[in-house]
């Protein structure tokens, strides 16, 4: 039978091949399993070896970073650029600086990319990049040193029509900008290479809340398939950064009421429904970690430890943080609490125990690569207008944006109930991204 034991030799490969890299493993795994009904079906993905290629990069760029802190001292830091999947559309993926960048991170997240960005219906291709450097504590100059330094090497690899980063955990609008910057004034040229740049040099509106907008808007599609809505149900949204603030402001307007968030150390819990606007200042404004927020609202709790947040009862939940922060158990607490909605606002936040047990209990769950592909679908308007030289309003840009949102939610569901696990979004999402990218390899022969 075609397909029999073909998924089981390649997993073989990507292990034996990636043995100290168990979270691009574990991303390939999980889009794998979906596979099996869809190599069944389609003979000619194995004939073709599309599998094979398709889990090994195009291209795999490190670099060493040098750069000299206000004292005078020189660091060497590591940067990389996977270009994994170029079948779409130029590479596209964000850069991410933080002290846990290795290889494999960075793998998985640009083979997530892959399939997230084909779910968006753009030409994008799929990568991802960044550096074990840490931005926190840096000042603006280190911060634009490393940043010019970084550019020096990845502006060789790098174009509007052959790879265009953006942001990601640790790279904002400043460090974008300073890329940007370096990046400019090396090529002699101004173009859409990267996104997330300032509005006043070709940025576009809403990409700021795009991921977090993202999420909700996928999130209000699973609910309408229940017959329901986010109206008046209760929220838990993990993480305080821009996906989880955006997360917040979005359920909100939906009339929605977010009663839990959380940072690295910890989480507050506020039964009246978190004041947004005092979160807003005290992670964007005054630096400060989310437990200073119980000094200004009595009303709100603080506990130690970030885990601890999926213990509150919610209608949602938006794991909005960090890879594998929401594990098997937490999941069955979230059940027994009576969550019915879960969509991921990070990169594979829950594990694949926490999935199965969502799918099981028939909990709607969304996973990241559909759920949070808002961020670089925004991206993707930004390369547009780059092109068009013309900017959008913020209305214009949100209402396309939410529309990519929908359009995943139906090609997803479409999927899973085509190759028979109907309402299973992780199978569905999977299915949809890959087909796309699997298509156009095949269309283009031996490359």
């Amino acid at each position: 039978m075609a397909g029999a034991g073909y998924i089981e030799k390649v997993l073989e490969t990507v292990k034996k091949r990636n043995q100290a890299q168990p979270e691009f493993i574990q991303a390939v795994t999980e889009v794998m399993e979906s596979l099996r009904p869809v190599i069944k079906k389609h003979p000619e993905f194995e004939e073709t070896a599309i599998l094979e290629r398709i889990v090994e990069p195009e291209r795999q760029i490190i670099f060493r970073v040098p750069w000299q802190d206000d004292k005078g001292k020189i660091h060497v830091n590591r940067g990389m650029r996977i270009q994994f999947n170029s079948a779409l559309g130029p590479y596209k993926g964000g850069i991410r600086f933080h002290p846990s960048v290795y290889i494999g991170i960075i793998k998985f997240l640009g083979f997530e990319q892959i399939f997230k960005n084909s779910l968006t219906g753009l030409m994008m291709g799929g990568g991802k990049g960044g550096s074990d450097f840490d931005p926190k504590g840096k000042s603006d100059s280190e911060v634009m040193r490393f940043c010019q330094s970084f550019m020096n090497e990845l502006h060789r690899h790098i174009g509007a029509d052959t790879d265009v980063p953006a942001g990601d955990i640790g790279v904002g609008g400043r460090e974008v900008a300073y890329m940007f910057g370096q990046w400019k004034k090396l090529t002699r040229l101004f173009s859409g290479v990267l996104t997330g740049k300032g509005l006043d040099f070709g940025g576009s509106l809403v990409r700021t809340e795009a991921t977090g907008y993202g999420a909700v808007y996928f999130c209000e599609e699973m609910m309408k398939a229940r017959k329901d809505s986010l109206e008046g149900k209760t929220v838990v949204a993990s993480g305080s950064g821009n996906v989880a603030i955006y997360t917040h402001q979005k359920a909100t307007q939906l009339g929605a009421k977010v009663v839990a968030m959380s940072d690295s150390n910890g989480f507050i819990y506020d039964k009246d429904g978190i004041n947004l606007d005092t979160i807003k200042r005290l992670k964007e404004v005054d630096r400060k970690r989310i437990k200073e927020y119980i000094k200004e609202h009595k009303s709100a709790k603080y506990t130690e430890g970030c885990a601890g947040i999926w213990n509150v009862k919610c209608d949602a939940a938006f794991p909005s943080a960090t890879q594998n922060e929401l594990d098997g158990k937490a999941a069955e607490t979230l059940v027994k609490n009576g969550c019915v909605a879960v969509a991921e606002g990070a990169n594979m936040p829950c594990t694949p125990e926490a999935a199965e047990v969502f799918i099981k209990n028939k909990v709607s769950f969304g996973p990241g690569k559909a759920a949070n592909a808002g961020g670089v679908a925004t991206s993707g308007l930004e390369m547009a207008q780059n092109s068009q030289r013309l900017p959008w309003s913020f209305e214009e840009t949100d209402n396309k944006l939410k529309q990519i949102m929908v359009n995943i939610h139906t090609v997803s569901s479409q999927a899973a109930e085509e190759y028979g696990t109907p309402g299973n979004l992780v199978n569905g999402a999977n299915i949809a991204g890959f087909l796309k990218v699997a298509r156009a390899m095949l269309a283009q022969g031996l490359v």
